[in-house]
């Protein structure tokens, strides 16, 4: 067992509020044992600005990242989330393992530089081209977990289960075919993985039913049965309600919107992430906040998907838990997600700082606060702050940064999210190691060069 260490920052933001004059104390399995507030620095390493808590990145498809500006082009008229889908489809069909690994080891790089120390990978991409399963049929999820280890982020791995193409059984398409798996199969894969992620002190296992759209509810309830099996704290997550369609085929099969239908059919609580829960009636609105369950926001691919805006305001006051998520990653930075999070509200209502807490109070203090502590829940891992118990999990923001000058506290968090910075983080811990330092990875460059290699073979 190695010597616990210890850090001092000027000011941190702990649970309970900013603090001066902290020191941090880490032991060797990454967690934190102590917090000393107004204490002097001694031998302790200085820390070179304010720190705050790393942002969990609640929703991610890694391999979506190399498909970034491919889908820009102009589509024909009616260009929508369904045309861009039949684009995914065709593009991950020349992606191997090996590749999977590249991109999703060059993502987590980046994750890291920007401020994400740890993120829960939404994994569908299962099988090989022919969509067969590899001679190792958890070989891609065990190439999503090397590449996190690779980074050194933290991970929440969910195996996707996708059966149908649409409510009520309809047959899968032929794009769909490396997603798919039977139950038994299915069984076999989360207890493979589960296996691989315990190598590991700061991944863990959760299972993710694809949609409504892809899993029946006896499957449903198969799934929660088997997850139960290997760990009733496991975290579950689950496309619900992005597009309008969506919404209109579920009314279509079952009387219900799909939203409602999790509400009444499935005891959501606490382990449930909905990523994306665009559209949403009151009633459910206020339903999902009262359930505890997270709702998974990812504003840029919202915005790039054309989804529509989640109804934030009447979530916040009913006492809803969100996160933020990076899902295709054509924006990979947690401030920026929080930023048109607000502006998404500020475009609909016609107003300015629309999901502030209370007159005078800081609005970044509070997005930021509330989307980490939801990342945390929808993970369901030791990140939740900068308290005793906790993983190590930090960032140094980086006060030579113009849009942080002079600024204090949460008045950091406000430029941070709305100024205009360029690079607010300087070094990243994660469970207690450095991953990043003066805003640069270890292994930033040689990523880097194997990512431009393979996106050359795969746009030639």
């Amino acid at each position: 067992m190695g010597m616990n260490r210890r850090y001092h920052a000027s000011r941190a933001l702990l649970a309970g509020g900013w603090a001066g004059e902290v020191e941090l104390e880490v032991d060797a399995q990454g967690l934190i044992v102590a917090l000393r507030p107004e204490s002097p620095a001694g031998d302790a390493e200085r820390l070179a600005g304010p720190l705050i808590p790393g942002m969990p990145n609640l929703h991610s498809h890694a391999f979506q990242r190399a498909m970034a500006g491919l889908t820009e082009k102009g589509g024909p008229e009616g260009d929508s989330f369904w045309s861009w889908r039949e684009q995914m489809y065709r593009f991950l069909e020349r992606l191997t393992p090996e590749d999977v690994e590249l991109i999703a080891t060059r993502l987590y790089i980046e994750m890291l530089e920007a401020g994400y120390t740890s993120v829960a990978e939404f994994h569908y991409l299962h099988h090989d081209p022919a969509g067969q399963p590899y001679a190792n049929p958890a070989e891609m999820g065990e190439r999503i977990a090397a590449a996190a280890a690779t980074a050194g982020i933290g991970l929440t791995l969910l195996p996707v289960f996708y059966a149908q193409g649409n409510f009520g059984g309809a047959p899968a398409t032929a794009g769909q075919r490396r997603f798919l798996h039977g139950l038994e199969d299915f069984q076999r894969l989360l207890d493979s993985l589960a296996a691989t992620v315990r190598t590991q002190p700061w991944q863990r296992l959760g299972l993710a039913p694809h949609s409504l759209r892809a899993v029946t509810p006896g499957q449903l309830r198969e799934l929660l049965r088997q997850l139960d099996g290997l760990d009733p704290q496991a975290p579950i997550h689950i496309h619900a309600a992005e597009q309008q369609k969506e919404v209109d085929d579920c009314l279509a099969w079952c009387g219900q919107r799909p939203v409602e239908w999790l509400l009444s059919e499935t005891g959501l609580g606490p382990r449930w992430c909905l990523v994306h829960a665009t559209h949403l009636l009151p009633s459910e609105t206020t339903g999902l906040a009262a359930s505890g369950a997270v709702a998974g926001l990812c504003p840029s691919t919202e915005g790039d998907l054309g989804d529509g805006f989640f109804d934030a305001p009447r979530y916040l006051a009913a006492g809803g838990r969100f996160g933020i998520g990076g899902d295709s990653h054509v924006g990979v930075d947690p401030f920026q997600e929080l930023r048109l999070f607000e502006y998404g509200q500020r475009l609909r209502q016609q107003r300015r700082n629309v999901l502030v807490s209370e007159l005078g109070a800081s609005l970044g203090g509070r997005l930021y606060r509330a989307a980490q502590a939801g990342g945390a829940q929808a993970l369901a891992q030791p990140i939740a702050g900068l308290a005793v118990g906790q993983r190590a999990d930090w960032l140094v923001l980086d006060v030579d940064d113009p849009a942080l000058a002079e600024q204090q506290d949460d008045g950091l968090l406000d430029a941070a999210i709305f100024g205009p910075t360029r690079r607010p983080v300087r070094d990243v811990m994660v469970a207690g190691q450095w991953r990043v330092r003066e805003g640069r990875h270890p292994q930033s460059a040689f990523s880097l060069a194997r990512y431009r290699a393979l996106m050359r073979r795969l746009r030639s």
